[in-house]
């Protein structure tokens, strides 16, 4: 119950904070989602603009590509309290030239080591994209998404690099099959255990 009340207090704060506040377009609205009986972490990059709108994570068609990707359905995702949500930027980044600009930097060094503790029985963190990647693999990361992600078991048993499930990344996929041959069903074998 204590870890509860301390989580709730912490994501209340996340729900208030204005970090980046005069560096975006619009106004802050912090997305994330925790509970102490999450077992399984997804680490994103930032909310889209769908997102930003609805204030649920991955309600977009990057998060239907991921639950696929999962073998699971949105019930499953939002509800069955085993998956926690929590980006590398809370806040939707703005749109880009080709995309979403990056997520911004200062959600992981205020909030991620505060909030981490609190889910304690995480045995499994998805890493998607690369800045995820980068941001929990460091210098373990290969020289490419594609590298890391093909090299998925070297970070075994916690982490689980991903591409990035966009739309936009349709290509990468036609380019790279054995990522839905092996490393797809590998990963929905891992999320099968851990939701029993």
């Amino acid at each position: 119950m204590q870890t509860s009340n301390s989580l709730n207090s912490i994501l209340s704060e996340v729900s208030q904070c204005r970090l980046c506040a005069g560096k975006l377009s619009h106004e802050p609205r912090p997305v994330v989602r925790l509970h102490p009986k999450n077992r399984i972490l997804i680490v994103g990059q930032a909310p889209s603009s769908k997102v930003h709108q609805s204030g649920i994570p991955w309600d977009d068609q990057s998060g239907d590509r991921l639950r696929d990707w999962l073998g699971i359905d949105r019930e499953a995702f939002y509800h069955s309290g085993i998956f926690g949500l929590l980006p590398m930027g809370f806040c939707y980044p703005g749109k880009g030239k080709t995309g979403d600009l990056p997520p911004r930097p200062e959600c992981k060094p205020k909030w991620h080591s505060l909030l981490l503790p609190h889910v304690p029985g995480v045995e499994l963190v998805l890493l998607v994209g690369q800045y995820a990647q980068n941001g929990y693999l460091g210098e373990s990361a290969k020289a490419s998404l594609t590298d890391t992600v093909r090299n998925w078991r070297d970070y075994s048993p916690l982490y689980f690099p991903l591409p990035h499930p966009s739309p936009r990344n349709g290509i990468w996929l036609a380019r790279n099959p054995w990522f839905m041959d092996d490393v797809v069903d590998d990963l929905r074998c891992r999320v099968n255990i851990l939701r029993t």
